[in-house]
C-alpha cells in the first residue's frame, strides 16, 4: 500500500496552521518545513505530531520512499479530496512511479470563493525532481483527483 506525506513550507503561520492539519487524516505522516518561524508554528505542528524540519537543515524533498503531498499552510483537504487520497491508497487509483496527480484549488476572496481554472500538481512520487519553490512544477500529463484544495485568504 503506497504511502502519503504531506509536505508544507511554513514561516509564522501559527494561526492558520491547524485548520490544515487537522484535515490531513488520509496522510500517513506530515513534515513541517520550516523557514525560522517566531510565533506558535511549530509548538502547533508538534501538537499535531507533524515532524518539524529547519529550511537550512532540510534536503529537497526530505521524503524518499512513497509519495508526496504538497501544500500551502493557508490551504486545507476537502473532504472529496481526502476520500480520493484514500483511494490512491488503496490501490483503486493507480499509482505508479511516472505517475502525479492533480488538484482543483478553490480560494477564499474578500468577496466569495474563486475557482482556479487550472489544475495543480500536488500528489508526486518521492523521486520527482522538478519543484518551483516549495510546490511542484505543473505536470500537464497528471491525473485528476476528485475534491480539491481549498485556499482561506482569513485564519
Amino acid at each position: 500500500m503506497p504511502t502519503i506525506t504531506a509536505l508544507l513550507h511554513t514561516e509564522n503561520d501559527g494561526r492558520r496552521l491547524g485548520r490544515c492539519l487537522e484535515m490531513l487524516y488520509a496522510c500517513d505522516d506530515v513534515v513541517i518545513i520550516d523557514h525560522s518561524s517566531h510565533d506558535d508554528t511549530l509548538r502547533i505542528a508538534r501538537e499535531y505530531g507533524a515532524r518539524v524540519v529547519s529550511a537550512a537543515a532540510a534536503k529537497h524533498p526530505p521524503v524518499q520512499t512513497g509519495w508526496i503531498l504538497c501544500l500551502d499552510p493557508r490551504e486545507s483537504v476537502s473532504e472529496g479530496l481526502a476520500t480520493s487520497l484514500y483511494e490512491c491508497k488503496s490501490g483503486s487509483t493507480p499509482m505508479n512511479a511516472d505517475s502525479t496527480f492533480s488538484v482543483f484549488l478553490r480560494e477564499e476572496t474578500a468577496v466569495g470563493w474563486r475557482d482556479h481554472p487550472t489544475p495543480q500538481t500536488r500528489l508526486v512520487p518521492a523521486t520527482w525532481n522538478r519543484w518551483r519553490g516549495p510546490l511542484p512544477v505543473n505536470n500537464d500529463s497528471s491525473q485528476l483527483l476528485q475534491g480539491e484544495l481549498l485556499r482561506f485568504a482569513f485564519p
